[in-house]
């Protein structure tokens, strides 16, 4: 006569099937674990190479390299759309802390001359006169409609080959990778920005960082500035008369 099994005792098959199950669930969270780490370095490739290719190549204000031309990157300019925002006047007032140090000798002032928030390079320029640049020292470009464009601008129509370049720290490295990747040979110098929140940085680096694809695309195609314009002999005249 067969034994009964015990109340409640699971089938042997169950029992024995058990640990392959649990074994087949780990295999699976490793392969999807794999697969996302993967992924995110996929995804960071872009930024590492921001990171890496600038790497030696930013200097604080006061130990930056003497050059003829420093370049200040435009951004949003205040409400009035007359005086520079937080970002913009920190990156203004470093530059003119590099010209007062004879570090530079000129400024190129590159931004959206009809951007969202008003003409940024005009704002720049009369912002530096009033930090006490003298105005034939700045060059002003207005259709440095992103960091490609400054850069490859700033060769192709002013004719700069070295360079510092300003803006605050997490978007320092992107622009030093682009200007160097297209002909200027630049150093870059952190903004400063005394009353820019935390918060504020903290998202500006996210953005930078999801910005760095299309940094590496642009680069990767040599894609040509959005605005074609002559040569601009503006920087040479302005490094004559200094």
């Amino acid at each position: 006569m067969d034994t009964e099994d015990p109340a409640g005792a699971a089938p042997a098959d169950t029992v024995t099937h058990r640990p392959q199950r649990r074994l087949r669930r780990r295999r699976r969270l490793t392969r999807l674990a794999a697969a996302g780490v993967s992924a995110l370095l996929l995804a960071s490739a872009p930024w590492a190479w921001t990171k890496v290719a600038a790497h030696g190549h930013v200097h604080p204000e006061a130990t930056a390299p003497a050059v003829d031309v420093v370049i200040v990157l435009g951004t949003g300019v205040a409400p009035d759309r007359h005086q520079p925002g937080e970002r913009l006047a920190g990156r203004l007032q470093t530059a003119a802390a590099l010209v007062r140090a004879g570090r530079a000798h000129v400024v190129l002032v590159s931004g959206d001359g009809n951007g969202a928030s008003g003409d940024e390079p005009a704002v720049m320029t009369s912002y530096l006169a009033g930090l006490g640049v003298d105005p034939r020292r700045v060059v002003a470009d207005p259709f440095g409609l992103d960091t490609y464009d400054t850069c490859a601008r700033a060769r192709q129509v002013y004719g700069v080959t070295r360079a510092l370049i300003v803006t605050q720290s997490y978007h320092l490295s992107r622009a030093v990778t682009l200007c160097r990747h297209l002909g200027v040979d630049v150093d870059g110098v952190p903004a400063r920005c005394a009353g820019c929140p935390p918060t504020l940085l903290a998202g500006k680096a996210v953005r930078d960082y999801l910005a760095s694809p299309k940094a590496a695309w642009d680069a990767a195609r040599r894609r040509p500035p959005a605005v074609p314009s002559p040569e601009n002999p503006g920087v040479r005249d302005a490094l004559r008369g200094t």
